[in-house]
């Protein structure tokens, strides 16, 4: 790859360094996002058993405090506060209140499971266009150079051809391990984020036991 790429000219190496660039930031996404949901998915179940086994919502909190590493759980809780008075936010039944603030919460504490999915998805679905493109390249390239000489010969054109080979699976091998890792990880994702929903719809009617549906 590397004669290839040497003999390539700056178009060739423009592709290789963004296929590159592609590689990496999807690794490291992948990585990072593979432990996040690691502990997310053991602080979800920890925190929620925790929660629902303390003896008042004071030391609900402490708890939460503990074992909510990823402060999943902690952003719904401290949601349902009660609002400032003389605020638009107090406004309405005690039930409006938690609703609003809870949808709020969730889909703060969701956007933060949700990162980098997008990167996932790009790079998953332009990698081969890319390597396409050095492909195409590559060929021109080797067009163009077997049209200025007389005499063909193989070693003239076969580091271009090369190199456009390469291109192409390069941007397969830089496309499958994305596209395979937002499959996994938004799998996991929806799981947890359906534990979360059912923790804010739970929490959502204890609170509303506690004061009723129709308290200002």
């Amino acid at each position: 790859m590397n004669l290839s790429l040497a003999q390539g000219d700056a178009v060739s190496r423009l592709v290789a360094i963004v296929l590159l660039a592609m590689s990496v930031a999807s690794w490291v996404v992948i990585f990072w996002k593979s432990w996040l949901l690691h502990r997310a998915t053991a602080d979800v179940a920890r925190s929620s058993a925790a929660f629902w086994q303390s003896s008042s919502m004071e030391d609900a909190l402490q708890k939460l405090q503990t074992f909510d590493r990823e402060a999943l759980l902690l952003p719904l809780l401290q949601a349902t506060g009660e609002q400032a008075a003389g605020t638009l936010a107090s406004a309405g039944e005690r039930s409006q209140q938690l609703t609003r603030g809870l949808r709020d919460a969730l889909h703060l504490v969701l956007r933060k499971l949700q990162f980098g999915q997008v990167l996932l998805a790009t790079v998953g679905s332009t990698a081969p266009f890319v390597g396409l493109l050095g492909t195409v390249w590559g060929i021109h390239h080797a067009l163009t150079g077997m049209a200025s000489v007389g005499q063909i010969t193989i070693e003239q054109v076969a580091g271009p051809v090369g190199e456009a080979l390469i291109m192409t699976a390069a941007g397969l091998a830089v496309a499958i391990p994305a596209v395979l890792a937002y499959n996994v990880l938004g799998r996991r994702v929806s799981r947890i984020e359906a534990e979360l929903e059912g923790f804010a719809r739970d929490l959502r009617d204890l609170l509303l036991s506690r004061t009723g549906p129709g308290s200002p």
